[in-house]
């Protein structure tokens, strides 16, 4: 009898055996929160991903001789993106597995023949067929509950991808602090001060009232904030929206500010409720009972208590004068208040690739809390490994 078997993923049994894995395997780890079943599945839907128009995933279990599921993985590749680095690459991810090197190291080897025939060259992981705010990276370092979208795993993960090869490509760091601490350092406190006396600036959070005018600043920011960043696109009007009505449900004014100069938008902090302890008592489904547990949670016994930066942005003419200090100022005066939901701040991920980011949360009075790593593989175990290149913008 062979010692596993590989099923590849494609029908409602094998998916249910996909969904439910991680539920054995961490029945019994406190800071494990199940994931909704919609977040996982709406990866693998052609019509709802947008990485399927220049790529293809695949994704199998793996059973031991017992008939038990003991390991899951998806390998997935965009021919668009895998030649943005030194050599074609595809991605891994959503792995899971029992305390087992041998069936780690299969599950990691069917990733690799896989996307050595799709020429493939190397291939990253534990990574997401999408965006890198979600389902990215391989937990190492902070043993907390994690926030709403993002990877928690067994610590012994790390050693499998390690011993088989991986290596780390970069880091990515999950900033914190309380939000009724400024904890500024002198040099920035100082800019955000002098900003403070010029009349010309103000502050103010957005209004659910007008979503049109919300969009609108932040379109208008964000293209002139992050249109210098190589494969960054414009955002049009009709994202903008879509962004925001997605966040509709949850999006709490008071989470989102802009600073203006003379009343035009120059600067953005935009944050959102940490939804992840509502998540937590929904067993993976947002049915009509999820729905209703959601609202009650979130209404009655207020559970988000942590909010967390999705992005900020300044424009190039009003950089480096201390506007992002200034923004976490005027958002503080109202954090102060005893009535404020919200007790903890964190900026979900930075890559360590990101030295001027670091340098400026920190000055912010933000601490690392976390870490995951992103890690590559080269398949030419000869070839010279290199870290992801830093920015110096």
């Amino acid at each position: 009898m062979k010692e596993f078997e590989i099923i590849e993923v494609k029908d409602k049994k094998t998916i249910r055996e996909f969904l439910q894995l991680p539920v054995r395997l961490y029945k019994n780890e406190k800071r494990w929160i199940r994931p909704l079943n919609h977040d996982i599945e709406v990866v693998f839907d052609p019509q709802k991903n947008k990485h399927f128009r220049n790529g293809e995933a695949i994704r199998w279990i793996l059973k031991n001789k017992h008939d038990k599921t003991i390991g899951r993985v998806v390998a997935f590749v965009d021919y668009k993106s895998a030649k943005n680095n030194d050599q074609p690459t595809g991605g891994m991810g959503f792995f899971e597995c029992v305390h087992d090197r041998v069936a780690a190291f299969t599950l990691f080897d069917l990733c690799k023949e896989w996307l050595k025939e799709k020429g493939m060259e190397a291939m990253d992981g534990p990574v997401n067929f999408g965006d890198r705010d979600r389902w990215w990276g391989l937990l190492v370092e902070g043993d907390r509950e994690p926030n709403y979208r993002m990877p928690y795993n067994f610590l012994y993960y790390k050693d499998f991808f390690e011993e088989y090869g991986f290596r780390n490509y970069f880091n990515q760091l999950t900033f914190h602090k309380l939000v009724n601490d400024e904890g500024l350092s002198d040099s920035i406190g100082q800019k955000a001060y002098r900003i403070a006396q010029n009349p010309k600036y103000s502050f103010r959070h957005a209004s659910k009232k007008n979503l049109n005018i919300i969009t609108d600043e932040f379109r208008h920011v964000y293209n002139k904030a992050w249109a210098k960043f190589p494969g960054v696109k414009k955002v049009t009007n009709v994202h903008a929206m879509a962004l925001f009505n997605s966040m509709k449900p949850i999006l709490d004014e008071k989470l989102i500010w802009f600073g203006y100069y003379e009343n035009e938008p120059i600067s953005f902090l935009i944050m959102m409720p940490e939804i992840n302890p509502i998540i937590k008592h929904l067993n993976g489904k947002l049915n009509l009972i999820g729905k209703l547990k959601f609202l009650y949670h979130k209404k009655i016994k207020k559970s988000c208590k942590k909010a967390f930066a999705l992005i900020f942005g300044v424009v190039p003419e009003h950089q480096k004068k201390g506007l992002e200090a200034a923004i976490i100022i005027s958002f503080s005066k109202v954090a102060f208040r005893s009535d404020f939901p919200y007790k903890e701040l964190e900026l979900n991920w930075i890559g360590d690739f990101n030295p001027p980011m670091i340098h400026l949360v920190e000055e912010l009075g933000f601490n690392v809390i976390k870490t995951h790593v992103t890690y590559r593989y080269l398949f030419d175990r000869n070839k010279e490994f290199k870290r992801a290149r830093k920015m110096n913008v």
